[in-house]
């Protein structure tokens, strides 16, 4: 599976993005997909996560991002509102297939700043 990210870009505190990630192949029987971040200086981290159905956030993000995916055009979507500055980072998407195989798509940077 290839996954492409999208999205990314320079915003405003206060600001929304959504970003996107395009699998190549059907997302239908995929268990377990996510958005993680990395800044600079920091180690990877898991921001928001569908697994099995069920979603989950990070508390630093809990009420202002949303983890959503569409089966139709394969593609898991991450919408980021009321952005922080320390939102800041480059964000991955991944996916977990049923045998346990991981997929990681090329980050997109999204930088928060005045």
């Amino acid at each position: 599976v290839q996954l492409q990210a999208s999205g990314g870009g320079l915003v405003q505190p206060g600001g929304s993005l959504r970003l996107s990630c395009a699998a190549s192949a059907s997302i239908f029987d995929i268990p377990v997909m996510g958005w993680y971040r990395q800044a600079p200086g920091k180690q990877r981290e898991l921001v928001a996560g569908i697994i099995r159905g069920t979603t989950n956030y990070a508390d630093s993000v809990k009420g202002r991002f949303t983890v959503s995916r569409d089966f139709a055009k394969n593609t898991v979507y991450l919408q980021m509102s009321s952005l922080k500055p320390e939102d800041t980072a480059v964000y991955y998407c991944k996916v977990s297939t049923i045998r346990g195989r991981d997929y990681w798509g090329l980050g997109t940077q999204v930088t928060v700043s005045s």
